[in-house]
C-alpha cells in the first residue's frame, strides 16, 4: 500500500516480531529518534483496481484474479463474514497463509513462491489483480508478485467487503 502513494523505500520484516525475537536479534524499548521529514504523496492509481476493472477481468485471458483468503473462505465453506459466500468467478486462490512457513511465519523461498504463483497462472499475464476480505492479505500477495518480477499488479482495495455487499455482482462457491 505504501507504493500506491509513492513511498518506494519501504521494508518488510519477513517473519515479523516473533521470528525477529526468536533469532535473538537486538530490541530496544527506547523511543527512536528520527529527523523531521515531509512526505509528498505521489499516487500510483494503476496499483489499485476498481470494482469495474475486476468485473471486466472475470474470464479475461489477459488478467489473473487472485483471491488471497483461506481455501475455506475461497470455497465458501466458512462462516459468513462478507455478506455472501464464495469468490469472484475465474479467480484463483493463493492464500496468505499458504505463502508463509508455518514455523517461522516468514515467506516461503522464492522458488516455492514462484511455483505457487506460476500454478495460479499469475506470472505470465498482462495484469494481476489481488483481493481478499478488505485489501490487507491481498497486499501480501501483491508484494510477493512484485518481488517475483510481475510488473503490472494491482490490489482490489474494496475486496470482498465491497463486492459481496452488492447482490448484482457474481460470486461462486467451491474449489477452482
Amino acid at each position: 500500500m505504501l507504493r500506491c502513494f509513492g513511498f518506494e523505500n519501504a521494508a518488510v520484516l519477513n517473519g515479523g516480531w516473533k521470528k525477529w525475537t526468536r533469532e535473538g536479534r537486538l530490541v530496544s524499548t527506547a523511543a527512536p529518534q528520527y529527523p523531521a521529514a515531509h512526505f509528498i504523496a505521489r499516487p500510483h492509481p494503476e496499483l489499485i483496481a476498481t470494482r469495474a476493472e475486476v468485473l471486466a477481468a472475470i474470464g479475461s485471458q489477459s488478467t489473473c484474479l487472485i483471491n488471497a483468503l483461506t481455501p475455506d473462505e475461497y470455497a465458501g465453506r466458512t462462516p459468513l463474514r462478507f455478506g455472501r459466500f464464495g469468490h469472484i468467478p475465474s479467480s484463483v486462490n493463493v492464500s496468505y497463509i499458504g505463502v508463509l512457513d508455518p514455523e517461522t511465519q516468514a515467506y516461503l523461498s522464492p522458488e516455492q513462491l514462484h511455483t505457487q504463483f506460476a500454478q495460479a497462472g499469475a506470472l505470465h499475464k498482462e495484469r494481476v489483480i489481488t483481493y481478499c476480505g478488505g485489501g490487507i492479505a491481498a497486499c501480501s500477495d501483491a508484494l510477493l508478485l512484485t518481488m517475483l518480477g510481475a510488473d503490472n499488479v494491482a490490489v482490489y482495495d474494496g475486496s470482498m467487503t465491497e463486492w459481496a455487499a452488492d447482490p448484482t455482482l457474481p460470486l461462486v462457491t467451491g474449489e477452482a
